[in-house]
């Protein structure tokens, strides 16, 4: 993608444009990953039930995942539904199923016109028939599509995905002399990926909640005040304008200037 591409969705004279202006699109971070948090206390400051907190937060995910296919981001993945969320009202696990199958099938187009393709990480033998399915065609119809990789992590938990991938990694007969962390990555549910440079979470607060675990060892952290039902392109700048002020470092030091003279 170009900057040309983002102002083309951009509009005139916003903040936006000021801030995609001023984005350095050769220092992209290749993997963005979102917790997305405060759908329940933005309909509560609302006087809402929960469950329109998530409704209004889907038209966030719209705006970041098409954001970040224009931006030129390789990855971008969205916690939408932890193993720990099934602990939830039977109606609000419902709700949140439904609104995931609905944006799917709204949404399968735009996702091919910007040539992104979808995929699910998490525990997806545990989902119901009706959401298998409706993953699965949305899996099996961008599979061909060669720009961003949309990753939902869906019935997910970091623990859980270390746990399965040392489950498959011994049914493969892995010998232990030959175990690294390259090797173990590879049965990772995001094998083949980039680990994420850029940790997004939204809602102000400061933990991981069990996400991405062993990927994110390294990532930038972001933390906004900014409830997920809000956010929108000019937050997700805004986090890339700051990853790229980052001096990353990797737990190496930075070396210090020769003094000549």
């Amino acid at each position: 993608m170009s900057l040309d591409q983002l102002l083309a969705w951009t509009p005139p004279g916003s903040p936006d444009e000021t801030m995609a202006r001023q984005v350095n699109f050769e220092q992209l971070p290749a993997h963005i990953a979102i917790i997305m948090d405060g759908n329940g206390r933005w309909a509560a400051q609302r006087h809402l039930p929960r469950v329109e907190g998530h409704r209004a937060g889907i038209d966030s995910v719209r705006d970041v995942v098409e954001t970040s296919a224009r931006l030129g981001i390789g990855v971008l993945t969205l916690y939408a539904f932890s193993v720990e969320n099934w602990k939830r009202p039977w109606t609000e696990v419902n709700t949140l199923m439904t609104l995931l199958k609905r944006y799917l099938r709204l949404e399968l187009a735009t996702l091919h016109e910007n040539n992104i393709r979808f995929r699910v990480i998490g525990r997806q033998d545990e989902l119901a028939p009706d959401v298998r399915d409706e993953l699965d065609v949305g899996i099996r119809q961008t599979a061909n599509n060669t720009g961003l990789l949309f990753n939902i992590a869906l019935n997910y938990g970091g623990r859980a995905e270390i746990v399965d991938a040392a489950k498959r990694l011994i049914a493969a007969g892995v010998n232990p002399d030959d175990l690294d962390e390259r090797r173990f990555g590879e049965f990772l549910y995001t094998a083949g990926q980039p680990d994420p440079d850029l940790l997004i979470r939204t809602s102000g607060e400061m933990r991981v909640s069990n996400f991405l675990l062993w990927q994110i060892a390294y990532a930038e952290i972001w933390v906004t005040e900014t409830l997920w039902p809000d956010f929108r392109r000019r937050h997700l700048l805004e986090a890339v304008l700051a990853y790229q002020k980052r001096d990353r470092r990797y737990g190496g030091i930075k070396p210090s200037p020769v003094v000549v003279g």
